[in-house]
């Protein structure tokens, strides 16, 4: 885990407001929206702030992510924030908005009514204000060994075959991108994360259970059988609602569970 973590007890305090300025005019924008920014330098000792942006919306594109980054151009370069893609395929700006977790640059601004709420994912260690530490999470990744085990031989010009039946098994599973936006909106994951695997890797498993190209599917469940990494899961749901993508963690892995019973019955 990171070095710094936020204390549960941190109090957040109310920081700095930045005003909206048309340079162009030399007056202040009448169409603006006010962003508050979750705010803290583990570094510095102090305790988290929130402060607040008025942004010019007539100058600004349609997402989060560009209010965001018009914040970071325009009125406090300091504002610490992860991006990339900014077509919701890298989960980079997996962030906490208007109270949910999802990406920043799918979630559109006219969707927010009244202020708009930054925060980073909940409940993760902090890197420096929108900036969450995944060491954890990628290592629970990590550990469900997400890649295929065939040791059968191949012909150098062949590839693994699998009926279209068998490929439409692994929709809604090889989609996910790590975004982290399901786990850290899972109540079990924030009480058990030392020990429960959590909806994103645990779909990433059962991508490859799924997959009648992988041999290692049995091995997979037996890694699977145990107390926490599996069956913290109380399919509260949040995942699911969380999701960017659409996926459905809950429901795959009511679907690991189901087959855990099949095997024990056999």
């Amino acid at each position: 885990m990171a070095e710094f973590k936020l204390p549960v007890n941190s109090i957040v305090k109310i920081g700095k407001t930045f005003s909206a300025t048309n340079n162009n005019a030399g007056e202040k924008p009448k169409n603006t929206r006010k962003f508050i920014v979750y705010r803290y330098d583990p570094a510095s000792g102090e305790n988290p702030r929130t402060d607040t942006f008025e942004v010019d919306m007539d100058n600004c594109g349609p997402m989060v992510l560009d209010g965001l980054l018009k914040i970071k151009d325009e009125l406090d370069s300091s504002v610490a924030l992860r991006r990339s893609c900014r077509e919701g395929i890298c989960g980079s700006c997996a962030m906490n908005i208007d109270g949910g977790n999802t990406l920043a640059c799918t979630k559109a601004i006219a969707d927010i009514e009244g202020d708009i709420k930054i925060y980073p994912l909940p409940h993760q260690p902090v890197i420096k204000d929108l900036v969450s530490d995944l060491t954890h999470f990628y290592e629970q990744y990590a550990s469900v060994e997400p890649w295929m085990k065939n040791d059968a031989e191949v012909e150098p010009d062949k590839e693994r075959l699998q009926t279209v039946e068998e490929r439409e098994k692994l929709d809604g599973l090889y989609e996910c991108i790590l975004c982290a936006c399901c786990s850290t909106s899972c109540p079990s994951y924030w009480w058990n994360s030392d020990k429960y695997l959590g909806p994103a890797a645990l779909l990433n498993s059962y991508r490859w259970i799924a997959d009648s190209r992988d041999q290692a599917s049995e091995a997979r469940l037996d890694d699977l059988e145990d107390p926490f990494k599996l069956y913290r899961c109380h399919t509260i749901m949040n995942c699911t609602e969380a999701c960017p993508k659409g996926l459905n963690p809950a429901k795959v892995i009511a679907k690991i569970k189901s087959k855990m019973i099949k095997r024990k019955m056999k």
